[in-house]
């Protein structure tokens, strides 16, 4: 290593520590702008998926107030995160969305990719199976629209995020998943018959 090289290295490292210092500065600054909106923060935070940068970028994007917003629909077809609604002839053409908010729905596609990544919850079970069905993109969306729903009912009530569990789904369409698998294995030619477990010890 020769001298301009250290000069070099010695300037990369200033530079880096400026902008450690200017990150900082940001930071607090961003503590001081969302501490009145402290309370809402918070609630974003319990959704998984949400941490604290996402949090106070939702509560500047959004607001905490939904009294502007008469349903969640009405903040999702805000936000423009709700699917295009194309029909000709009674048939469904397109389900693209319109551009909306970038910042909002860049910041909900981050949380949805998180949360698509947290174990036993419910969010990524439904990323999972829209993302096997409709591709990655399109499942990805579909969890965005959801924790954006699910924002909108935690700051209209001011109640916590409540988790529904991995299992949630399939409890909830048991009998429709029962005959999908019993189908396919009565069309691979066994004779299927279902018994309840055992409760008794």
């Amino acid at each position: 290593m020769r001298e301009h090289h250290r000069f070099l290295l010695a300037e990369f490292l200033d530079e880096w520590d400026a902008l450690e210092e200017r990150i900082r500065r940001i930071e607090a600054e961003i503590d001081t702008r969302v501490y009145p909106f402290e309370s809402a923060v918070g609630l974003w935070r319990m959704v998984p998926g949400v941490d604290r940068v996402t949090a106070c970028n939702l509560v500047a994007e959004i607001g905490v107030e939904m009294k502007q917003f008469p349903t969640a629909q009405h903040l999702a077809s805000w936000a423009a995160l709700c699917p295009g609604n194309h029909e000709s002839a009674g048939k469904r053409k397109s389900g693209k969305t319109r551009d909306g908010n970038k910042w909002l729905r860049r910041s909900l596609c981050q949380a949805a990719w998180a949360a698509s990544r947290t174990k036993d919850c419910y969010l990524a079970t439904q990323f999972k199976r829209l993302a096997a069905r409709r591709g990655l993109k399109r499942g990805l969306m579909a969890v965005a629209h959801t924790l954006l729903v699910i924002g909108y009912y935690i700051l209209k009530t001011g109640e916590g995020y409540r988790e529904l569990g991995a299992h949630y789904l399939e409890q909830s369409h048991k009998e429709q998943l029962q005959r999908y698998f019993v189908k396919r294995l009565q069309r691979l030619g066994l004779r299927v018959s279902l018994e309840p477990l055992s409760t008794a010890a």
